[in-house]
């Protein structure tokens, strides 16, 4: 049996932020994946300042590709407009990994099957044991769907369902675009290029508004591909998205039970408008480890819950 302080179920940014920080307070910690990394990820990789501040790092420190906005392009139906701010972009597959290996915390590939909460802690498939466990892995991380799901399940209503694509083109134009409520979609979509010629494009929405629509997620996908070569924004790709769910921030979200410990997409603590995910992964999956190492309370108060917080670069 592998004993450790702290177990930690999945390895994207909220478990290696809580890592890092466990690590730097001098608690023992191990990660756990069912994925090796580098691994492809769907995500925008829209990132806010507050993430380089969280993590203690400056833009000239990072060594993959990372692209700034000064400005996004923005359309509200037929209202069109350019909404100055300060974001970045990064690759996923690359930025995750990094954060890995930053965090420098022991790693397994380890897909967990079964958790068992014993007197003083809990059992991972009978091979690992901690007193502590932090569920990182995501909308379906195990230790939400063991521990607190049964008697605190997500509400629907706060479920997105979402499609995109990351891939390699070079002519992508250099503006950020977003597009909310086009078509009657019930979320929003985005054109994000990334710096080495990269280009993610996706769409998003709520499950109830789509559910309640004529209109299927992939439907409103062939219009975005439309619009794009219309626009000349993207011509000849042949699309292979990806379709994934996570929740937005709840208004009293379930945490902790016991010493277990729920951060980023397994708390369910995406931002309501934008649904961005990377800031708050980051800030719970700290907070989180300073809860432990200091006997704080646990809150994601000091979690924006909306994205329009960080947008105003002069804030």
């Amino acid at each position: 049996m592998i004993k450790v302080d702290v177990l930690i179920v999945g390895g994207g940014p909220a478990g290696a932020a809580c890592a890092w920080r466990l690590r730097q307070g001098g608690a023992n910690c191990l990660i756990l994946d069912r994925s090796s990394f580098p691994r492809p990820k769907p995500c925008a990789g829209w990132i806010t300042p507050g993430v380089l501040d969280d993590l203690d790092f400056a833009i000239a420190d990072y060594p993959c590709s990372f692209t700034t906005f000064s400005s996004f392009q923005v359309a509200i139906k037929n209202f069109r407009f350019k909404l100055r701010t300060r974001q970045y972009a990064i690759r996923r597959i690359e930025f995750d990994e990094w954060l890995l290996r930053r965090a420098g915390a022991p790693f397994e590939v380890h897909e967990v099957k079964s958790i068992r909460q014993t007197g003083d802690g809990y059992e991972i498939d009978g091979k690992y044991f901690a007193r502590r466990l932090i569920g990182a892995g995501g909308t379906h991380c195990p230790v939400y769907q063991t521990l607190f799901k049964p008697a605190h399940p997500k509400p629907r209503e706060s479920l997105i369902v979402a499609m995109e694509e990351e891939f390699h083109y070079p002519q992508a134009d250099p503006a950020c675009r977003l597009w909310f409520f086009q078509d009657g979609l019930p979320g929003y979509a985005w054109y994000v290029p990334k710096a080495g010629g990269w280009l993610n494009i996706g769409i998003g929405g709520t499950a109830d508004g789509m559910r309640g629509s004529n209109n299927r997620l992939i439907d409103h996908w062939g219009r975005l591909v439309q619009r794009l070569a219309q626009s000349g924004l993207v011509r000849g790709h042949v699309f292979q998205p990806s379709a994934y769910t996570y929740y937005l921030r709840q208004r009293k979200p379930h945490l902790r039970q016991g010493n277990a410990f729920l951060v980023g997409d397994a708390a369910g603590l995406a931002t309501r408008d934008m649904g961005e995910g990377i800031a708050a992964a980051v800030r719970s999956g700290i907070l989180a480890a300073e809860a432990i190492l200091y006997g704080r309370e646990y809150s994601v108060r000091a979690v924006p819950r909306y994205s329009w917080v960080s947008m105003n670069p002069f804030a």
